[in-house]
């Protein structure tokens, strides 16, 4: 098997020459784009998108969100997947307290030197987080494993996610996302374009195939 291995390279390597020369990759993409960071364009746009990909949308102040995630969470009723009443959520141990003060729910706290077991997860109905990062031309929200983010496991795992996602962390291109996500580039991400979703077979939408099949952004303005 060796002897024939080396065979099949050799022939590759003598098929294709010489090393062919450095091709320059020419870099002219946008940057940038025409919404600046935080800009009512850019949260225009980003919410326009979300919408489109059917995602719930609502923009609150700092001081709005505890009632905002309250009356999310509560006003699922007997939707929820898993029927308990009250509803299970789980949330990333770096999460603000403060947010959590006008829930009706066993709030159940995750972290990675604590973590839940995915049957636990498997139990729980909705999963609130913050957010590293936005942009707005895709609709895409970023999670990076940031203590108010938590394991990629819980924004996976529960039907609906609740996201909490402030004015400044909205940029207008995937490459400023990009930029700000180089930062930490060890930490895992998580892009999200809307509630899980799949039209492969037979071009049928079916939502929460890898994911949560209902999506909540919370857009905090000042």
């Amino acid at each position: 098997m060796t002897s024939a291995r080396a065979d099949v390279l050799a022939r590759i390597r003598a098929a294709l020459g010489r090393t062919p020369a450095a091709v320059v990759v020419p870099r002219e993409y946008r940057t940038t784009g025409e919404h600046a960071p935080g800009s009512s364009g850019a949260l225009d746009l980003l919410e326009d998108r979300l919408l489109d990909y059917r995602a719930h949308v609502r923009r609150v102040t700092a001081a709005q969100v505890p009632a905002a995630i309250g009356d999310v969470v509560g006003g699922l009723g007997d939707g929820l997947a898993d029927g308990t009443t009250p509803p299970r959520v789980v949330v990333p141990d770096g999460l603000d307290p403060a947010w959590l003060t006008a829930l009706d729910a066993e709030v159940l706290p995750d972290s990675r030197t604590a973590p839940l077991s995915h049957g636990q997860l498997d139990e729980v109905a909705v999963v609130v987080t913050a957010a590293r990062v936005a942009v707005a031309d895709t609709g895409t929200i970023v999670l990076d494993g940031e203590p108010d983010q938590g394991r990629r496991a819980i924004s996976l795992l529960p039907d609906v996610h609740v996201c909490v996602v402030r004015t400044d962390q909205v940029v207008g291109t995937v490459p400023e996302a990009v930029r700000l996500l180089a930062e930490h580039a060890e930490r895992p991400q998580t892009w999200i374009s809307g509630p899980s979703a799949t039209s492969d077979i037979e071009l049928d939408r079916v939502e929460g195939v890898h994911g949560p099949r209902t999506l909540h952004v919370l857009l905090v303005t000042p």
